[in-house]
């Protein structure tokens, strides 16, 4: 592993091997004995777009292991926001840190940032991928389920970074996932082609009722994100019925879990009462962020 840009750059093994680190470092902090396995170790903290769980946890992380995380707006801070070229923003920063996180718009920019860097780049999210929130959500249900073997994952919302990211690690993991987006907003094709090898665990449908049938675990993630422009009008229009209400999550079983990556939209993407029915899953999922970015840098840069 030497980057980590999409969830597809995993094997099983790898996968797995992060989820057993994360947990290991989880009980070190808990105990108190969170080793400095990034002593003398530099992280640039890059970020086109606003974020709160991604910055702030990588950041808590990167100083929890002993090293130092050093956050920069790319938009603002940074000569790539006055038209510095992206290759040399790359050959400039992988000169002076032993890692890259990014947050960025484009997958291919981060894809070519990786290229050129020199050193080990990792997804903070763009459009196209989320893989550090799908290994937490990952984390959290085999907290919780004890396994990821055969549960079923049931994604409800738009089909992009979210939608990608579960799907493939979802089905890396060992799990049957479904799928559920509005017509127009499928998952990208390169996803659906690598489900497609996984026959019968993997359904896209667009039902929300049908999609949660015996379903172990319920995702969904924000689909509007830009409130009182025409996007946002159409957005509500398409995304009618696909809100994850008490009453939908009836048809899935009755012990099932819910889980969202935040910020979360009450009465948009999901009812008020059912986050707050399952506000101790969802936390614990956003606390999970920092126990992953941990191992995933404790991988990266101590070869653990």
């Amino acid at each position: 592993m030497k980057h980590l840009l999409k969830m597809s750059d995993l094997s099983p093994a790898e996968l797995h091997h992060i989820l057993d680190v994360a947990e290991e470092l989880k009980a070190e902090q808990k105990a108190g004995t969170t080793p400095a396995l990034l002593k003398g170790r530099s992280v640039a903290l890059m970020f086109s777009k606003n974020s709160t769980r991604t910055r702030t946890s990588f950041e808590v992380g990167v100083y929890q292991l002993g090293g130092l995380g050093n956050y920069m707006n790319a938009a603002t801070e940074l000569q790539s926001g006055r038209g510095e070229p992206l290759k040399d923003t790359a050959r400039v920063l992988g000169r002076y840190y032993d890692c890259v996180v990014w947050r960025t718009y484009r997958q291919s920019d981060l894809e070519e940032f990786a290229e050129l860097a020199g050193v080990p780049v990792i997804n903070g999210l763009t459009d196209y991928a989320h893989p550090c929130q799908v290994l937490a959500d990952l984390m959290t249900i085999r907290e919780r389920r004890g396994t990821l073997e055969g549960q079923k994952l049931c994604f409800i919302g738009d089909g992009c970074s979210m939608a990608n990211s579960l799907i493939v690690g979802g089905l890396l993991a060992g799990m049957r996932v479904t799928c559920v987006c509005p017509e127009g907003y499928r998952p990208a094709a390169d996803v659906l082609m690598f489900a497609h090898k996984y026959g019968e665990k993997f359904h896209l449908l667009t039902d929300p009722a049908e999609g949660v049938k015996d379903a172990d675990v319920v995702v969904t993630a924000a689909w509007n994100t830009a409130p009182g422009t025409p996007e946002s009008e159409r957005r509500l229009r398409d995304f009618a019925g696909f809100q994850v209400t008490g009453r939908l999550m009836e048809g899935a079983k009755p012990d099932a879990m819910l889980l969202h990556c935040l910020p979360a939209h009450r009465g948009e993407e999901i009812s008020a009462a059912v986050f707050e029915e399952h506000a101790d899953e969802i936390f614990d999922e956003a606390e999970n962020r920092l126990h992953v970015q941990k191992a995933v840098l404790a991988i990266l840069l101590a070869g653990l």
